[in-house]
């Protein structure tokens, strides 16, 4: 990873999540900006050990459904069997606009994250998403109508290039 100069808008949202002492005492130093359009997703992955083991999310404009898988195991790559259907999510959070996640300890060590390529994401009694008591919009029946959302993933990288690169033809 190389440092660069963030614009200040973007630096005041690193400052903000650095001052929560997330990731060991240290400030965050590492942003990733994502667009999300409707009906658009990602699939299940890990962040992996290039950056220190706490992921914070903010999302702004729409808000989306976050799921969280088991990992994969050797016997699920068993190329005798028959295709399988996609996994299902061990949970989801409901990611309100506006809204900070933090995922740490198994949550980031463990477990996949991904969010499904849908428009809408329908919420029945039996499907609210574990944090509903602090999201406004978890409403049991609700349909929820997935717009356009950005992500800012605010994190640690341990390792940072110092010096500067020369770059030439």
């Amino acid at each position: 990873m190389v440092p660069e100069r963030l614009p200040l808008w973007l630096q005041r949202y690193v400052d903000k999540v650095s001052d929560l002492s997330l990731f060991g005492g240290l400030p965050a130093n590492h942003v990733l900006v994502n667009q999300y359009l409707p009906g658009e997703g990602i699939m299940p992955h890990e962040d992996g050990p290039l950056y220190y083991p706490t992921v914070s999310t903010i999302s702004l404009g729409s808000h989306t459904m976050l799921d969280l898988y088991e990992p994969r195991q050797p016997k699920d790559d068993d190329p005798t069997e028959q295709p399988r259907p996609p996994p299902r999510p061990a949970t989801s959070l409901l990611l309100e606009p506006r809204s900070l996640l933090v995922l740490r300890g198994t949550a980031y060590t463990h477990l996949l994250h991904g969010i499904e390529a849908t428009h809408v994401d329908p919420l029945d009694t039996a499907s609210l998403p574990p944090n509903a008591a602090a999201c406004p919009s978890a409403r049991p029946g609700a349909r929820l109508v997935r717009g356009t959302r950005v992500s800012l993933t605010i994190r640690r990288v341990p390792r940072v290039l110092r010096a500067g690169l020369l770059l030439s033809k």
